[in-house]
């Protein structure tokens, strides 16, 4: 979709001028991924009227090949504006205007299906789902366990006001047993599935060869079966959440090895683009067939950097210098802080970690 931030902080009633930008959980990750120096080809459905020619060449000009996008002479591209708040206050506003939109008709017979299954990897998300009848039939298509398919990333993304009835946490919960990657947050898991902890969030969906739980600010845990094709994880740091918690499961037990890494602190600008940013800086080092920790690591500093931007999208930080943070031992992860324009200071961010590590 088009995105449009507000000049200011306030209501939407009383904002006086919105800027464009671009947002949407696929073509978010879409950008990140290439930015970052990946192949990628975003597959979707936009208007033929002037939104639709922004987000085309806004997500071509990350690198995103868009030869699949297909245009809808009948149907408009989809908009929404936001408030400058954080998603979960109560101020927080948000106007979508998706209904009968270009991408709300994507189905098996109007994307190019070819093209979707082109990749290695094929990263879906639950908000498409939601979107319309037509768009649901297309995910339990491509999330259908057949020979040959592409490894299949799902982002639950749980959306309430989308669902037009309470089927939706279901349908999601269907559609992510069909996955081979899962990135679910434990916030959207209680309010959808009624689930507590990573374990148990593991129970519902034994299915999936990979499946990372977002604990929000505190970090995430990744369960991952032996033998997933992937490569064997390791045990990140101590198991324990930086409010001292344990974390269930955090170490080996019988099906997978669980992997969890904090999350870095950072002076936050805006969530809006965090997660996704999270599931392109993960699936990344996936594909580059980086140990689990690093995949963390890397899915945290990408969070890291559209956390300090205002709109959806960052610049992400340089492989080599991405690299570098991931690298660092544990102590030195453990001092890191970043803020807005971090992504161009990498050398100093890490020198500083390093310095403080060996200071007593």
């Amino acid at each position: 979709m088009v995105t449009f931030l507000p000049s200011r902080p306030g209501r939407l009633a009383d904002v006086p001028s919105f800027e464009r930008a671009i947002g949407g959980a696929e073509s978010n990750v879409a950008c990140v991924l290439a930015a970052a120096g990946h192949s990628v080809k975003w597959v979707s459905r936009v208007g033929d009227d002037g939104f639709g020619d922004h987000l085309v060449e806004a997500i071509g000009a990350y690198g995103v090949d868009t030869s699949a996008v297909r245009r809808d002479p009948a149907r408009h591209t989809g908009i929404y504006f936001r408030t400058a708040g954080d998603r979960d206050t109560d101020t927080h506003e948000v106007a979508y205007f998706r209904t009968g939109s270009a991408a709300s008709a994507m189905a098996t017979d109007t994307v190019d299906l070819d093209a979707v299954r082109s990749g290695r990897v094929l990263h879906l998300s639950g908000i498409t789902a939601a979107l319309s009848g037509d768009c649901l039939d297309l995910l339990r298509e491509l999330t259908a366990r057949r020979p040959g398919r592409p490894l299949v990333s799902f982002d639950v993304n749980h959306r309430p006001g989308l669902w037009t009835d309470a089927e939706g946490p279901r349908v999601l919960l269907d559609l992510a047993r069909g996955a081979d990657i899962v990135f679910a947050g434990d916030d959207e898991v209680r309010a959808a599935w009624g689930l507590r902890g990573a374990r148990a969030i593991r129970d519902a969906l034994p299915e999936p060869d990979v499946l990372v739980v977002k604990h929000g600010r505190d970090g995430a845990t990744v369960f991952a079966k032996s033998g997933d094709g992937t490569g064997r994880a390791r045990t990140g740091e101590d198991g324990k959440g930086s409010d001292g918690t344990d974390r269930d499961g955090a170490g080996e037990d019988a099906a997978d090895t669980v992997t969890f890494v904090r999350a870095l602190p950072v002076d936050v600008v805006a969530h809006v683009g965090a997660g996704d940013a999270f599931a392109a800086g993960f699936l990344s080092a996936t594909l580059r067939g980086l140990p689990v920790r690093d995949r963390l690591r890397h899915g945290h500093l990408m969070a890291a950097a559209a956390l300090t931007v205002p709109g959806d999208l960052a610049t992400p930080p340089a492989r080599e210098h991405a690299d570098r943070l991931a690298a660092l031992d544990d102590d030195a992860w453990g001092t890191l802080r970043l803020g807005p324009g971090w992504t161009q200071a990498v050398d100093r961010v890490v020198d500083r970690a390093q310095e403080e590590v060996r200071t007593p």
